[in-house]
């Protein structure tokens, strides 16, 4: 896991510019704290920061292979979890190798096989190729979007890099954002290729980009597609059984602490009771981690989103699993801390608006640092599987709209709380949202017989793998690399998330319950408390010091009127919040509070240009 990135200038030599790259490269210090390289050929420069999990000694980067044609170098974030079996077959094609690291085995894939060596890749990865040979540029992403890669396209090539603070160290990169980009702010449903920067865009999941003297071009390798599913349930279940276990066998494997995030649900309950099992064939003992809040469980109160506490049922799991656990337990003055919300924004390079759930986050991961480098998670089995409220709720099934929007403002708040009219009215997100939706869902496939409620079924899972996970998904990154940890995704493996996909929902729901495939294929493994949980999503402090904290923090923006955040936000709408009285605090109605705090850090880090004509 590591941080990449570069500079292809097709009109000059880029090795008078190695202060440039160098700047841009410290960007990804975080994500790469044990090692740091550059490489320059003529028109290319590559910088890359290294968090060293497989082969610690020989895995350096920039990685190069010198050919009569040219040199041919890499630089690689990631994991190939098949690269075993790929070193196997390139040995056997004549590859000769002098690491042990996935990473030269992926840049002798791209010798033996061009871009095509995407293909054969299992694992989550975001990586460029420089080949001087033909003097292009080729950067490659994983199938999910598990990994994050950006880039801006120049006069004269293109910027690139893990995340956009890369490109933005370079001075030909425009720190400006549009309407356009602010629509995809706040509309939470994650155009792909999309990065709300003006002027950069994402290397969107299962694509290659090309770029050399003639452009840009772009192709995809892999895409959602609707295929028959023909196992019947008993089948479907030992094969989705079958599936995780060896997608998290392949994905225990590293040279350096490793770990589980456990919630007490399904998804990260079934995923480390799997791991259990295959660490015990070798006397090994898993380390568990979770977190709560001061109070919370003594004080939990339920609600539509969240009827239980977790920490009863991670504590479950982890005496039956035999897993070595610990409780990351967080107070409310560490949430509002702002320095942490300042950590936060810098690590996503946008103020994405989930509050107490993000700073919860990050201290989680900072906490598991302390003792490990890479976290297996059970984030999108909720996707995969079809976990959430909206996959059960009619509003939401019958909706013409991305189906966690139905109640989303029901939930977790709306952001006109505290716009301002005037910028509510040029974003008109509600027509942006339609369009989005409509692009979405153009080229879903039907089959052939398909009833038409299986069909918007079939729909709503897919907007689910294709849209609302990658938001999640580059939060979970984002976030976790921010303190070095690697996080581990197995429910994306793209083989399960193709055989699932594709079963009817049906079969998906054949008890009447959510992720019934999961439950059913872990049922071994599980506590019968957990296998008789509803789902119940990531934790929320329900402590009202958090909220007064939020006021109080609201009301010294207030004072100063000059600030930046009310070209962005009404200020008799923050007033009322910030006076509100704390009966009336709950997550949706502090998420105005939230999101101005973090609309006010991001323009005092970044101070982007903002473009609202």
């Amino acid at each position: 896991m590591c941080g990449i990135t570069g500079w292809i200038s097709f009109d000059r030599d880029l090795r008078s510019e190695s202060a440039v790259l160098d700047a841009m490269t410290a960007t990804m210090a975080c994500r790469g704290p044990d090692d740091s390289g550059t490489f320059f050929d003529g028109p290319a420069g590559l910088g890359h920061r290294r968090l060293a999990i497989i082969d610690l000694p020989g895995g350096r980067q920039p990685m190069t292979v010198r050919t009569p044609q040219g040199d041919v170098a890499m630089v690689y974030s990631g994991e190939a979890y098949n690269y075993p079996e790929l070193r196997v077959e390139l040995a056997g094609l004549g590859h000769r190798f002098i690491t042990d690291s996935d990473t030269e085995v992926v840049l002798h894939g791209y010798l033996e096989w061009g871009d095509a060596v995407a293909e054969r890749l299992n694992g989550m990865y975001a990586f460029a190729v420089w080949d001087a040979r033909t003097q292009k540029l080729v950067m490659i992403r994983d199938r999910m979007g598990i990994k994050p890669f950006y880039y801006a396209p120049t006069a004269d090539g293109v910027l690139f890099g893990s995340e956009p603070k890369a490109i933005l160290a370079n001075p030909l990169a425009r720190r400006a954002v549009t309407l356009d980009g602010l629509r995809e702010l706040f509309a939470f449903v994650k155009t792909p290729g999309h990065a709300v920067w003006d002027g950069m865009h994402e290397v969107e999941p299962g694509t290659v980009v090309t770029v050399d003297r003639d452009g840009l071009h772009r192709h995809t390798y892999w895409a959602l597609e609707t295929r028959p599913h023909t196992a019947d349930q008993a089948t479907s279940i030992v094969t989705v059984r079958e599936l995780l276990d060896d997608i998290v066998r392949r994905q225990l494997v590293s040279d350096v602490p490793r770990c589980t995030l456990l919630s007490g649900g399904l998804d990260s309950s079934a995923m480390t009771a799997i791991a259990a099992r295959h660490l015990a064939e070798s006397g090994e003992t898993v380390r568990s981690f979770a977190v709560d809040f001061v109070g919370q469980a003594d004080n939990f109160v339920a609600d539509e989103l969240r009827s239980t506490p977790d920490t009863p049922y991670v504590h479950d799991v982890a005496r039956a699993a035999g897993t070595e656990h610990l409780d990351i337990v967080l107070d409310s003055q560490e949430l509002a801390d702002p320095d942490v919300r300042a950590r936060v924004i810098r690590a996503r390079d946008l103020p994405m608006g989930f509050g107490d759930m993000d700073a919860s986050l990050y201290l989680l991961f900072k906490a598991i640092r302390e003792h490990s480098t890479v976290a297996l998670s059970g984030e999108s089995a909720d996707e995969v599987f079809g976990g959430y409220l909206q996959f059960f709720d009619e509003e939401a099934r019958a909706a013409d709209t991305f189906p966690w929007l139905v109640k989303f403002a029901e939930h977790f708040g709306d952001d006109a709380d505290v716009l301002r009219p005037d910028l509510t009215d040029a974003l008109d997100l509600p027509g942006y949202i339609r369009h989005s939706y409509a692009v979405a869902t153009a080229g879903i496939r039907r089959l052939d017989g398909e009833s038409d409620f299986e069909y918007r079924m079939r729909r709503i899972c897919y907007l689910h793998l294709t849209r609302f996970v990658r938001v999640l998904l580059d939060r979970k990154d984002r976030t976790s690399m921010a303190v070095g940890l690697e996080v581990r995704v197995p429910y994306c493996d793209h083989r399960l998330v193709e055989y699932v996909y594709n079963a009817p929902w049906s079969l998906k729901s054949f008890d009447g319950r959510e992720k019934s495939l999961l439950r059913e294929a872990t049922r071994d493994v599980l506590p019968q408390s957990v296998y008789d949980r509803v789902k119940s999503p990531y934790p929320s402090t329900q402590d009202p010091k958090y909220a007064i904290a939020l006021q109080e923090q609201a009301r010294d923006l207030l004072a100063s009127p000059s600030h930046r955040v009310f070209e962005l936000v009404d200020r008799d709408r923050l007033k009322r919040a910030a006076h509100r009285e704390l009966p009336q605090i709950t997550q949706a109605s502090r998420r105005g509070l939230e999101r101005t705090l973090d609309l006010a850090v991001w323009l005092d880090l970044y101070d982007p240009e903002l473009l609202l004509a």
